[in-house]
């Protein structure tokens, strides 16, 4: 069979879910789920995205996110690929972590309702799967993004944005009452949730009206105008990597021919790996490529081997 297009576009919001393989634990205890978090954080930093929900299951995730560089393929890429390798690394394990492809459902963020809907639908999964009792407040649930909804602003991490949903719910501002108004309409939906309530996101490839349907199946077969949803122009993850690079080669007032003339393991050339490799999702091929360092190896080697801690761009002018 086939593999579903992965659809991609500046803006597009995507509710993804991934299993472990063979249906086992992606979670062996808390120090596991914090640093999923934590690498979630991270590939928000590189990629630019913002988290609209997410909870953290025993044997899979639930992810609404969007995506302002349309990169989702490039940013699950590192993200799964990351995690597994910290999982693999602390659990002395090899192998996959994940089972196949991940799913991916494109959600209407323009329309109202459909977003509201596919978040709920996250924050619910708790109850839904009984780990928690009747009565017991979603809230009390620690590995989803719901507690951090009704926290202040300053308590939740900085990838997290709450606004889309507080508009999809009617609420104005994100105020203790904002807030109180937002559990009250959640703990609502728990009361009065039946099976049917979710099937389009348990079964479809797209939750929108019609029209987003259509838009999304021309630009599948590559004739959507420029004039697709948020079409404002962003950075892709190349072209982010090479604004970093230009930025550094700024800094120490070098060209490209200066940079060709260095050897590839040059400090300075290290230190610009280092940052590549920190905020965007180019591979190693990329930046030995660009940064004139030999093969990929021989840039990873630099990376992991170098007794060289992050030196900052005024020291490294000062070795000139």
């Amino acid at each position: 069979m086939a593999r579903a297009l992965r659809i991609e576009y500046p803006g597009a919001i995507y509710h993804l879910m991934s299993r472990g393989d063979h249906r086992e634990p992606i979670f062996s205890d808390e120090t596991d789920r914090q640093r999923f978090i934590e690498t979630l954080g991270e590939a928000c930093a590189k990629t630019d995205w913002q988290v609209h929900a997410f909870c953290l299951m025993g044997n899979h995730f639930h992810l609404v996110v969007e995506t302002p560089g349309g990169n989702l393929v490039a940013g699950m890429r590192w993200f799964l690929s990351t995690y597994t390798s910290r999982f693999n690394r602390r659990h002395k394990l090899f192998g996959h972590l994940f089972s196949g492809r991940y799913k991916s459902l494109i959600v209407d963020g323009e329309s109202p309702g459909y977003l509201p809907t596919v978040c709920d639908y996250v924050h619910l999964n708790p109850a839904r799967a009984r780990l928690l009792r009747p009565r017991q407040p979603l809230s009390d649930y620690p590995w989803s993004s719901w507690p951090s909804y009704l926290r202040a602003p300053s308590h939740r991490p900085p990838w997290l944005r709450v606004d889309r949903l507080l508009g999809g719910h009617a609420i104005a501002k994100d105020t203790v009452t904002g807030r109180r108004h937002l559990e009250q309409h959640l703990e609502e939906r728990r009361d009065r949730e039946e099976g049917d309530d979710f099937k389009a996101i348990r079964r479809g490839w797209c939750l929108g009206d019609e029209i987003f349907r259509r838009d999304l199946l021309a630009l599948a077969h590559g004739r959507a105008g420029e004039n697709h949803p948020a079409g404002i122009r962003r950075e892709t993850a190349e072209a982010k990597a090479r604004r970093v690079l230009g930025e550094e080669l700024d800094k120490l007032g070098w060209t490209e021919a200066d940079l060709v003339r260095q050897a590839k393991g040059d400090v300075r050339k290290v230190h610009i790996a280092r940052r590549l490799r920190s905020e965007t999702t180019v591979t190693l091929k990329w930046i030995a490529q660009n940064l004139h360092m030999g093969v990929w190896t021989y840039v990873s080697n630099q990376l992991q081997n170098s007794n060289l801690t992050r030196t900052t761009p005024k020291k490294l002018r000062l070795c000139q």
